[in-house]
C-alpha cells in the first residue's frame, strides 16, 4: 500500500477513535492498516539503532519485536488519543525504542563471556551510551517539535523524504528544509564536540 493510502487509513482510524465508537476494535483495526509501516518502524531502528542485538545471543528479528510493540501500543491508545498521524507515529516510534532499551538492558545484565574489544555497543540504555552519545541524543530530542520529528523520520529512522512527508503532512521541500535546518542546529549546540559527517552518525557511533 502507498505512503499516501497508509497516511489516509491511518488518519480515517484516529478520527474515529476520537468519536463515540468503541475504541478497542477501531485500535486493532488501526494497528493492522499500520502493520507495514510499524514493521518497516522496528526493522529501521533495530538495524541503526541496536544492531548489537540482532547478532548472537539474541539474533533478534525486527518481526519478533512487532508483536510486543503492538501490546504496548494497544495498553497505551487505552488513554492516549493521537490527533494525527504524526503523532501516532511518533507514539509508534516511542514504544519501539523502549521495547529494545528493554531488550539491550536485559542482556547487559546477563552473565556474558569476554567480549571483543573493539566491539562497540548500541544504544540499549543508559548504562551503553557514552556520555557523548547522551548529550546527542538529547540534544535531538530538545530541537523544535518541527525540525525533531523531521530530522527523527529521516535521519534516525530513515524513512524517504517522500514517506516523511507523508507521515506530517507536509511537503518533500518542507521535510528537507526542517532536516537540514535541524542540522544546523546540532552542529551549532554540538560545536564543541569534534565534528563528524551525518550528526546521526555521530549519535550512534558514540551511543552504539
Amino acid at each position: 500500500m502507498a505512503a499516501g493510502e497508509t497516511t489516509a487509513l491511518v488518519q480515517q482510524f484516529l478520527d474515529d477513535i476520537a468519536g463515540d465508537s468503541p475504541a478497542e476494535p477501531i485500535v486493532r483495526s488501526l494497528l493492522g492498516r499500520s502493520a507495514h509501516r510499524l514493521g518497516y518502524l522496528c526493522a529501521t531502528l533495530l538495524h541503526r539503532g541496536y544492531p548489537r542485538l540482532t547478532r548472537p545471543p539474541l539474533n533478534l528479528h525486527a518481526d519478533e519485536v512487532i508483536g510486543a510493540v503492538v501490546e504496548r501500543l494497544l495498553k497505551a491508545l487505552r488513554e492516549a488519543r493521537p490527533a494525527n498521524v504524526r503523532q501516532f507515529f511518533a507514539l509508534a516510534s516511542q514504544h519501539i525504542r523502549w521495547e529494545l532499551n528493554d531488550l539491550a538492558r536485559r542482556l547487559d545484565e546477563q552473565p556474558r563471556a569476554e567480549e571483543v574489544g573493539d566491539e562497540v555497543p548500541a544504544p540499549g540504555g543508559d548504562s551503553s551510551l557514552s556520555p557523548t552519545g547522551r548529550r546527542i541524543l538529547r540534544t535531538i530530542d530538545e530541537l523544535p517539535p518541527d525540525e525533531r520529528d523531521a530530522f527523527d523520520l529521516v535521519r534516525v529512522q530513515g524513512l524517504p523524504m517522500t514517506e516523511a512527508a507523508a507521515v506530517l503532512g507536509v511537503s518533500a521541500t518542507t521535510i528537507k528544509r526542517r532536516v537540514d535546518r535541524a542540522l544546523r542546529l546540532l552542529a551549532d549546540l554540538l560545536a564543541d564536540l569534534q565534528p563528524i559527517e551525518g550528526t546521526t552518525g555521530s549519535a550512534q557511533s558514540n551511543s552504539g
